[in-house]
């Protein structure tokens, strides 16, 4: 085991690695998860002191959370702790809630879950599963020792994490942040109010699932280039996070025995506060770049929010500069039709915009939002949009029978 450096869970004084292993990227092979290269890679990583794991019910099409349960065995469980999510979209009761988190106990082969969060919980799905029973749900599931810490995962506005935020005697929250969404969703406002409430901070997203440690456009790579020190551009992106107190964890998807190694090496002298000036000035060129190859110029403030018709105004654009930024389409359009097409949350796509202008004078960019909004919808919600949105409508319930036959199995063992 190598000196990962550790930080605090606040609420907890529990120490936890600072480099946390995320579980929904691991190498498939024929549609499902290469079991031996991956549990030979999960417990390298567990020895060089990557102790902490992040997974889900979903994650590698509801495969994750067994495949760990299996890899954990040989006494692996105990040298970690484990985070995993109650998938809110499929709840419809407060005996759901139980359900689901019954099945992973079984999926994951353990008595307890260190870290249990409500899955992307948001606006409508907060109010939804408040009045189905959660807070009493996470009470009883502590007291009865089913899960020993509590948070949640957000992917929406600031205004309304803070909320989430104030709402529960929470211990962590997990938030999309990198170099490029340093004002998007919760942003540094929601990490910085989070850590002053004491919750620890776990970061999603770290390299934009994997893409800022690509090949980047040419203006962006001669910045690098000029830098004062030589790092690779997942070694920049990670200890720009890093060095922010706040910070708690960072979650990684590693899947080669490379990228534990490199990230690794990282987590050994990433300390807050350990950037010069100088290389601050060089991330944040590279960030103001990346902002530049947005097609449309929306910094996330939220000053627009919220649409009397319930249009998710930054989240549509947000998406939309991804095609852009990435190119990465099929995965966009998903992405799009989950959160925002009433799959996951409530119904808030770009062509609820009716035009109002409510948000025209409170956009410090000037963007015509209404205008830009018919933009995404025309790209993001083709034919196929209503399609996409409806099977996964159609798949989840099929989904959540699946589940509960397999677990009534087990339960019969």
């Amino acid at each position: 085991m190598i000196d990962i450096l550790c930080r605090e869970v606040p609420r907890t004084q529990e120490k936890l690695p600072i480099l946390g292993f995320g579980c929904m990227r691991f190498v498939e092979k024929n549609g499902s998860i290469d079991e031996e290269r991956s549990k030979a890679l999960l417990r390298y990583a567990i020895d060089k002191g990557i102790t902490h794991l992040d997974t889900a019910w979903i994650y590698h099409h509801g495969q994750s959370e067994s495949f760990l349960g299996r890899a954990l065995a040989d006494g692996y469980r105990e040298k970690v702790t484990i985070s995993t999510k109650l998938p809110h979209w499929l709840v419809k009761s407060r005996e759901d809630m139980d359900f689901f988190l019954n099945t992973q106990l079984n999926r994951l082969n353990t008595n307890y879950i260190d870290y249990y969060l409500i899955h992307s919980i948001g606006r409508e799905s907060w109010d939804r599963m408040k009045a189905c029973g959660v807070l009493e749900f996470l009470d009883t599931a502590k007291a009865d020792g089913r899960i020993k810490h509590t948070g949640f995962s957000f992917h929406e506005d600031t205004k309304t994490f803070k909320e989430i935020v104030d709402a529960y005697p929470w211990d962590c929250c997990l938030i999309q942040y990198n170099i490029i969404d340093e004002f998007s969703q919760a942003g540094r406002e929601g990490l910085t109010y989070a850590a002053q409430k004491g919750l620890a901070v776990f970061i999603m997203e770290p390299l934009r699932g994997g893409k800022l440690a690509r090949s980047p456009p040419g203006e962006i790579a001669h910045i690098w280039e000029q830098a004062p020190v030589k790092r690779t551009m997942a070694e920049w992106a990670l200890r720009w996070l890093w060095d922010q107190p706040e910070i708690t964890m960072v979650l990684s998807g590693m899947n080669d025995f490379a990228q534990v190694d490199e990230n690794c090496r990282t987590a050994e002298t990433a300390y807050p506060g350990s950037l010069t000036a100088e290389e601050q000035s060089v991330i944040r060129r590279v960030s103001d770049t990346w902002h530049s190859l947005m097609k449309v110029p929306c910094t996330g403030c939220q000053y627009c929010m919220p649409c009397p018709f319930g249009v998710n105004i930054p989240s549509c654009f947000e998406m939309y500069n991804n095609l852009f930024m990435f190119g990465d389409t099929w995965r966009t359009n998903a992405v799009y039709a989950a959160r925002l097409g009433g799959v996951m949350s409530g119904y808030s796509v770009a062509s609820a915009c009716v035009g109002c202008g409510a948000c025209l004078s409170a956009c410090p960019q000037g963007i015509h939002i209404p205008e830009r909004l018919k933009e995404v919808s025309d790209r993001l919600e083709g034919p196929f949009f209503q399609v996409l949105v409806l099977g996964a409508k159609i798949a989840l319930p099929i989904m959540r029978r699946f589940a509960f036959l397999k677990n009534s199995k087990w339960m019969n063992c």
